[in-house]
């Protein structure tokens, strides 16, 4: 079944689908439906051999309702204008659904990576990141970037090492990026944010019974089967964690294959397989599956694309067996695919919602950045002396003394403390609101899922802003 929807019109088909339940007037739905601006450019680099290659790159800004807009940087063969406007437009609808008050932006770079030294990757960087300060595309108030698919922390201490000797605000100059290393004024928690955001995101979707009982399932994470497709910075942590809060991780997919193990992998022997031998692949014990899609397809409790879009489609959606769909990556699913998955009566629960972990935590470093003060450091030795007061006065009163073992576990909160707690709050609440939009709608004509309840909460609170400009009635 041939699907001819681009990325960009797949986001604009799941905002018409939930516009319908709004009473919004037109031209306010459309103006939160375009992208404001995109800038495509393009410009030389001198490769280590000598010769000269012409890189295209592209950054988009979806929308101005707030500032500043917000979104990651990645580097792909597939990046396009098409991606990067869609990729945009979903950083507006998550940040408005998590009420983080940022726009929604995206940028790229059209390259494999692995095909590219490390001081032509940092010449790249660095030229991208003058364009983008010419063109007005990057600054702490205008637009911030940040780690995405192919690049990491490293790219942003380059970007930010770019900025500073332009930037005409040097002191708010560190808020320019977001995802930086933390000797670089970067955050504690950051790396791993949005892989933890999926598993917070899980677990309170997993935590109503009600909601259980249609898939077969019990309420809880515990012993839940996973398999988890990408092992990059969102698939690595969140198998992680997902193995932490006693879920059984028991296939894993890269581009080059797979593993399976239906008693469940260690993820952190995994990860050090991989760091030794370059691949997953020859993990001992595990069944290896050479065509990773076929591990998609494969029985389990919870599926996580935590790749890149369109991995489930209408051809393979049949085929799926899981019972929940966590969507750990962008735009995973295809519309075709979204409607054969309902009708199956598989959960799906969407991007927009658990994949805001990584801006979410991002936003604590903005406003780490433009405080200068790191979080916990004010209150965090007046908590340590109020905690071992309260362990004092307790072993006084019952003559139970604290081992050390549990000595160590009270003290007051550190920034890494603070910034899982934000997390953990922020997607428990979203995941609230979206249920309890999709609730509103049950009995409805039209079906909600938690898609589109999850763009109605969006498209809410967008408006609700544009109004507040005044540009509105």
């Amino acid at each position: 079944m041939a699907e001819s929807f681009s990325f960009f019109q797949k986001v604009n088909t799941d905002f018409d689908k939930a516009a319908q339940f709004t009473d919004y007037p037109p031209g306010l739905l459309e103006q939160i439906k375009v992208c404001n601006s995109s800038c495509h450019f393009t410009f030389p680099i001198k490769r280590d051999d000598g010769t000269i290659q012409t890189i295209h790159g592209w950054r988009a800004e979806h929308s101005h309702h707030i500032l500043p807009t917000k979104g990651g940087m990645r580097y792909s063969t597939l990046v396009n204008e098409d991606e990067i406007m869609a990729l945009a437009a979903l950083m507006t609808y998550k940040c408005a659904l998590v009420d983080v008050p940022f726009g929604g932006a995206k940028g790229g770079i059209q390259l494999d990576r692995r095909e590219y030294s490390d001081s032509e990757l940092e010449r790249i960087t660095r030229r991208y990141t003058y364009e983008l300060i010419q063109k007005n595309y990057i600054g702490p108030g205008v637009d911030v970037p940040a780690p995405d698919f192919g690049t990491s922390e490293t790219e942003m201490a380059w970007i930010l090492d770019t900025y500073i000797t332009m930037a005409p605000d040097k002191l708010n100059a560190i808020a320019c990026v977001t995802g930086k290393p933390i000797e670089q004024n970067g955050i504690q928690g950051r790396k791993g944010a949005t892989g933890r955001g999926v598993v917070y995101g899980l677990e309170e979707a997993c935590s109503y019974a009600e909601d259980m009982k249609p898939l077969g399932l019990s309420a809880g994470l515990q012993e839940k089967s996973v398999i988890v497709q990408g092992f990059g910075n969102v698939g690595y942590h969140a198998a992680k964690f997902l193995m932490e809060a006693d879920a059984r991780v028991i296939g894993i997919l890269e581009r080059n294959g797979g593993i399976y193990n239906p008693q469940g992998f260690d993820v952190e022997k995994v990860a050090e397989h991989r760091a030794e031998t370059g691949s997953i692949l020859g993990y001992p014990g595990a069944e290896l599956i050479e065509n990773p899609n076929d591990g998609l397809e494969l029985e389990c409790d919870i599926l996580v694309p935590a790749a890149l879009e369109n991995q489930l489609t209408a051809e393979n959606a049949p085929r799926i067996k899981a019972s929940i769909i966590a969507e750990a990556a962008n735009g995973p699913t295809t519309p075709t695919a979204d409607e054969i998955l309902h009708k199956r009566g598989i959960l799906i629960i969407p991007d927009t919602f658990l994949n805001a972990g990584g801006v979410t935590v991002s936003y604590f470093e903005w406003l780490r950045n433009l405080s200068h003060v790191r979080f916990g450091r004010l209150d965090k030795r007046f908590e340590d002396s109020a905690q071992h007061a309260m362990r004092r006065a307790v072993e006084k009163a019952t003559g139970y003394n604290f081992s050390e073992e549990e000595r160590e576990l009270i003290h007051g909160a550190d920034e890494e403390d603070l910034v899982n707690s934000g997390l953990q709050d922020t997607m428990i609440t979203a995941y609230q609101e979206i249920r309890e939009t999709r609730m509103q709608y049950r009995n409805s004509k039209n079906h909600v899922d938690y898609r589109t309840a999850a763009f109605i909460n969006a498209i809410h609170r967008i408006a609700q802003s544009y109004m507040q400009l005044g540009i509105f009635p």
